[in-house]
């Protein structure tokens, strides 16, 4: 056996031979890719942050899951109790239904032609800037919108109070 034969073996022969100097850096050499296994795999299971993300990142993904489970199976129970209210409203009263949304509908549009021709044009035109203001303003005028809903309501609340 000569010396290229021994290096394929990472431990000495278990003979009463001594082991040559490259068993014994063939040895090292393990033992320390070994040893940085082991470091890297305590580094890994002591790094906090990561593991905290890592399960963070974990249970996120499970909520998303089951968040789309339940809005799938609400959806689905939805259009179940939908189905069921259809199937159970007698055929006169859906078409009753039907007949009056048709009435309300053409009662609407008449609505709008009759306001549209009675309008006069400076007041149509008044009202074209006020909607292009709002839009351009849509932010103030919400907040002053809530601001005084809120006023009301303490307003209303504190009348009822004495």
């Amino acid at each position: 056996m000569n010396n290229e034969d021994r290096t394929d073996s990472p431990t000495p022969s278990h003979g009463a031979a001594t082991p040559t100097p490259q068993e014994l850096r063939d040895q090292v050499k393990h033992t320390r890719d070994e040893l940085g296994q082991t470091v890297e795999a305590l580094a890994g299971k002591t790094d906090i942050k990561a593991r905290a993300k890592e399960k963070t990142d974990s249970v996120k993904s499970q909520a998303v899951q089951k968040a789309a489970l339940v809005s799938d199976q609400i959806r689905e129970k939805a259009g179940q109790a939908a189905q069921m209210a259809k199937d159970k409203t007698p055929d006169p009263l859906r078409e009753k239904t039907a007949q009056t949304a048709a009435q309300v509908r053409e009662s609407a549009t008449t609505a709008v032609q009759y306001a549209t021709e009675k309008t006069p044009d400076s007041l149509v035109d008044k009202a074209g800037q006020a909607v292009t203001a709002a839009r351009v303003n849509r932010i103030p005028l919400l907040v002053f919108g809530a601001a005084a809903v809120v006023f009301l309501l303490v307003r209303r609340g504190r009348g009822h109070r004495r």
